[in-house]
């Protein structure tokens, strides 16, 4: 090998030193202003904990969930209005060629009971051709009328009020469902958007870091201090970065999107998110509270939504049961008045209420063969079993559930463990490789290769982070409330 080719001068070393260190000196320069820029726009960053809270205020399901108990309240008021007491006129009157055929009046007052009805008023009855049975002129009386067999220890009405309360505390579940469901949605859709911001962040600094370096190169080709193969591998890496940027942008606008639709101000009008607004910083380190399996799945079985919505179901089917055997029973209805003279019954001048001043009456039905009521009965203890089934089903699902998405948290915590180191590592070989680089001892072919190599740990870092952070929440909404796991 001739001397000449492979001996390089002091000064050429120099120059050639002095231009690597001012490209280095430019990537340092780039860095650092970035850092600066984001210091700067912390204020512009959307936390979890506040969009969660915007989500859980203003979104239109969780305001349509706080309409569920509000609902639950109003059938219940229905439920009750059947034992409201009930005021009654009757007024009916008939004159024809001159003659008072009848008159009728009848003023009353019925009280509804847990068991039957109390029933009191006055009347005014005459004319020529008025009911016999009836009692002329004006007239009180007070009675009542129960139910001795079926519809004795239960009725519509009181399975309807029964029923009607424990409606109230199924729409507080309900309510907690939806705001569970849309807030697990929401959360989703953050961490999404974090990390599509994120990766844009990456490919966005590394294209710039290329770029820089790609000039530095073309200085040290125009020197002849590098070969045209180092501008081309250069500016090869360049363009791969701005590629991976723009393919991140389009994701990133998408992911935008998705988090518009939880973005909703107190007028009920959607608030689309500013473009300057950015992710929490440092969303990838939110310290996550874990729970040992056993203790999530406990809690799941006492307070997920679904679980607890059967077993209202049951329980209200329960009360139907016991309705339906009602209708195995036979109707008999006792009626029991006592009369008075005037329109004061306490005041009975004969004071024989019990000898001459009553009417009673007895009401008895009895079916032949029950098969409606034994239909129904039977149908009601069905239904029982059917729900139980599913119940138990449900149990199994949500325990089993549980189960899965804490294994894939906990693998994937186990993966992000592994990937950060390998990002450490990856980054410290890249910055030797720079160090090697500016002393010429290293290529850009190898800078590129490192530098390849940190992004897809980067990138292989952020998708890990999102998936664990995707299976911990659905941990917290499967025991039914994953606003807790968002706590700051």
């Amino acid at each position: 090998m001739d001397f000449h080719q492979t001996f390089i001068s002091p000064q050429k070393l120099k120059r050639r030193s002095n231009t690597m260190k001012r490209v280095l000196l430019l990537v340092a320069l780039v860095t650092i202003v970035k850092i600066l820029n984001a210091q700067q726009n912390d204020s512009l960053r959307l936390s979890v904990v506040d969009f969660i809270q915007k989500v859980k205020n203003y979104h239109p399901v969780a305001k349509a969930a706080a309409l569920q108990v509000p609902k639950a309240n109003a059938e219940l008021l229905m439920a009750k209005g059947a034992f409201d007491p009930t005021v009654e006129f009757v007024a009916d009157r008939k004159t024809f060629d001159g003659k008072n055929y009848y008159f009728y009046n009848t003023s009353s007052i019925k009280l509804p009971l847990l068991i039957g009805d109390v029933k009191t008023g006055i009347e005014n009855n005459g004319g020529e051709f008025k009911d016999t049975e009836l009692t002329p002129g004006r007239s009180s009386f007070a009675g009542v009328e129960i139910p001795v067999a079926k519809g004795l220890l239960l009725d519509k009405r009181r399975a309807a009020l029964q029923q009607a309360r424990i409606a109230v505390n199924a729409g507080a579940v309900e309510q907690r469902m939806m705001i569970n469901d849309v807030l697990l949605d929401a959360i989703t859709a953050y961490y999404e958007w974090a990390a599509a911001d994120a990766l844009v962040e990456i490919f966005n600094n590394y294209a710039q870091i290329s770029y820089q370096r790609l000039q530095g190169i073309k200085t040290l080709f125009i020197n002849g201090d590098k070969p045209q193969m180092d501008t081309l591998e250069a500016f090869a890496q360049y363009q791969s970065f701005e590629q991976l940027k723009l393919d991140a942008l389009v994701k990133k606008v998408s992911a935008t999107y998705e988090l518009d639709n939880f973005l909703w101000d107190a007028n009920n009008q959607p608030q689309g998110l500013l473009a300057q607004i950015k992710p929490q910083q440092n969303w990838m380190e939110i310290a996550l509270n874990w729970q040992t399996l056993e203790a999530l799945q406990a809690t799941a079985r006492q307070q997920n939504p679904s679980l607890q919505q059967y077993d209202f179901k049951l329980r209200s089917l329960e009360i139907e049961r016991r309705l339906k055997f009602q209708e195995l029973l036979p109707t008999v209805n006792l009626k029991a008045n006592l009369l008075s003279k005037g329109y004061n019954i306490l005041e009975n001048p004969n004071a024989a209420f019990f000898q001459n001043n009553y009417k009673w009456g007895l009401e008895v039905k009895v079916p032949l063969f029950f098969r409606q009521g034994r239909g129904a009965y039977k149908m009601a203890k069905l239904k029982i079993q059917e729900t139980d089934f599913f119940f138990q089903q449900k149990i199994l699902s949500v325990q089993n559930k549980l189960a899965d998405y804490y294994n894939q948290a906990n693998q994937y915590l186990a993966q992000q463990n592994i990937i950060n180191g390998n990002v450490n590592n990856y980054r410290q070989l890249l910055q030797s490789e720079n160090l090697r680089f500016a002393n010429g001892e290293s290529s850009v072919f190898v800078i590129n290769a490192r530098e390849s190599k940190l992004i897809e740990a980067l990138q292989k870092s952020i998708e890990v982070n999102v998936k664990m952070r995707k299976a911990y929440y659905s941990l917290y909404w499967l025991i039914g409330n994953t606003e807790e796991a968002v706590q700051p």
